[in-house]
């Protein structure tokens, strides 16, 4: 099916919201409610889905050691940047949620001179690249959250720059062919739905097809006039 000028524009409208990126607040909100939940749903360990089915994976293709400096990016409760911590790593971990900060670092507080926990937007690039401290990151990791994230262009051009040269950014994202199977898989939209069943508000979902993913990405490396930067993701 083909869609018009007007359907991708429509499209657009709901994934990235109207004037102020309203659909970054409202996501932002909902995760406000979640966070409580979320953090003890995730505990110190994460789930046994992120365990046994995400973790092992990004974890290969991250391939921290302790010479790293790691950027951890929409780090919810901060239970994988402890586990980079544990491999000896150096982390800056941020999330948009306040609350899901202060969580972190109440439940990753033993790892304080590994681990500085901020709070930060991945939808504004300026956000982003207040992050920068005296070195380079070395390495940049999403898991699972490239879906939650209204517009992830700016996230992209921002991890470039942070980034060292040869830099690694690893991405875990649910696989978008799997999860909206409808007539709208190539046009980018947003919908309601949860990840852990009880979580007390649907968090919003922004939909990318795979191909839109990869365009942007490209983007913004051909974007880029200097060095590069390795990226490897992982789709469930």
């Amino acid at each position: 099916m083909e869609y018009s000028k007007e359907d991708l524009m429509e499209a657009k409208k709901q994934i990235w919201g109207v004037g102020e990126n309203m659909g970054t607040e409202e996501s932002k909100k909902i995760w406000e409610e979640n966070a409580q939940f979320w953090d003890n749903a995730m505990g110190d360990e994460s789930n046994e889905f992120h365990r046994e089915v995400v973790r092992p994976k990004v974890t290969e293709l991250l391939s921290p050691n302790p010479a790293d400096y790691i950027l951890d990016i929409a780090c919810g409760n901060g239970n994988y940047s402890s586990y980079l911590a544990q491999r000896g790593a150096s982390v800056v971990a941020f999330d948009y949620s306040k609350k899901m900060i202060e969580l972190a670092k109440r439940r990753q507080s033993q790892y304080a001179k590994q681990i500085e926990s901020c709070v930060a937007d991945a939808t504004d690039r300026k956000s982003i690249l207040e992050l920068k401290r005296n070195r380079a990151f070395t390495k940049a990791v999403s898991n699972m959250a490239i879906m939650d994230i209204t517009d992830i262009e700016p996230l992209l051009m921002a991890v470039y720059e942070l980034l060292q040269e040869s830099g690694i950014f690893v991405f875990a994202t649910q696989h978008p062919c799997f999860v909206t199977l409808t007539e709208k898989y190539m046009t980018p939209h947003s919908y309601y739905d949860i990840a852990i069943e009880g979580q007390p508000k649907e968090q919003i979902y922004y939909h990318r097809s795979i191909q839109d993913i990869f365009n942007l990405c490209f983007r913004v490396v051909l974007c880029q006039d200097f060095g590069q930067i390795k990226l490897r993701f992982f789709v469930s």
